[in-house]
């Protein structure tokens, strides 16, 4: 078993109304709004479940590797298998109140550029309009020798057209992230991943696996975001991952204070200028409650 990582000691702790006062105040200094990074977190109010509980620990076995679906057929049909299962769960997951309370706070010009590290697409569906989708978006689908891109709907009706039955016939279903979903006692050896219709090509999610780095237009786009940004806030990630850490590493090293808030561990304490430890959706509706206070700064 793997030695899990040891964290720093928990940054100070503020209660919404300091940390409303401090973000004021970074982007008054700056002139610039506060950038934003989610996590699952953020998610899991939406019925979408997260990988890590609240000590940083895997819920459940590792998920996918790319060099697993790239060079197993088994592990490919394994994937697909479980995800024609899964994407309902994504599919209709809607925002909830932390999706909603960080699109309200872009609308007041506290929040700037908002770098996801989930891939459901409901920060958008909020209303958030600076989002950057760091891990992809699993709601397309492409092809990795012709690069054709298709919406995961119209690979949905494919896969559920190649295996009649299968999502009807899955019993014992535990949801994953990801819209994957954990199966039971199931023989994946008949199952049929229907290859590009345009090519005969590979099929893959447009997300970033595990062991898969992420696109470096994306990474650049977002530390030219990051640079421009008053503060960093960091709202429902552990920042376990190198790619979400990364960044917090960057705007603390730039001087740039930064904040986290959220439930359970995070990798960025030692980073972190403060942090609000509380349910993503109730933190930030309280930090827009203290926004709204009379007695809160201008």
């Amino acid at each position: 078993m793997a030695t899990a990582r040891p964290l720093p000691p928990p940054a100070p702790e503020l209660d919404a109304p300091a940390l409303a006062t401090a973000l004021q105040a970074a982007v008054r200094q700056a002139r610039a709004p506060v950038a934003v990074i989610t996590g699952a977190g953020v998610s899991t109010g939406s019925g979408i479940p997260d990988y890590r509980d609240h000590r940083g620990a895997w819920k459940r076995p590792a998920p996918m590797q790319l060099a697993e679906f790239t060079g197993s057929e088994h592990g490919r049909r394994r994937y697909w298998a479980r995800s024609l299962v899964g994407w309902r769960t994504v599919a209709t997951a809607r925002p909830n109140r932390a999706h909603h309370a960080l699109a309200a706070l872009e609308a007041r010009g506290l929040v700037g550029p908002l770098i996801t590290q989930n891939v459901d697409g409901l920060h958008q569906a909020a209303g958030s309009t600076q989002v950057i989708d760091l891990h992809g978006r699993l709601d397309r689908v492409a092809c990795l020798d012709c690069q054709r891109i298709i919406p995961r709907d119209q690979h949905q009706a494919s896969l559920e057209a190649a295996n009649p039955g299968w999502a009807e016939a899955a019993t014992q279903v535990t949801d994953a992230p990801d819209g994957d979903a954990d199966l039971a006692d199931v023989d994946y050896t008949r199952f049929v991943v229907p290859p590009c219709m345009a090519c005969g090509g590979l099929l893959k999610p447009e997300v970033v696996f595990f062991g898969e780095t992420v696109p470096r237009p994306r990474v650049d786009t977002a530390f030219t975001a990051l640079a421009g940004a008053g503060a960093l806030l960091v709202v429902g990630s552990s920042l376990m991952v190198w790619s979400g850490y990364r960044f917090v590493r960057a705007a603390a090293a730039a001087g740039q204070p930064v904040y986290l808030l959220g439930l359970g561990v995070s990798r960025g304490d030692a980073e972190a200028t403060g942090r609000l430890t509380m349910d993503c959706g109730d933190g930030l509706e309280a930090l827009l409650e203290a926004l709204e206070a009379p007695e809160a700064p201008a």
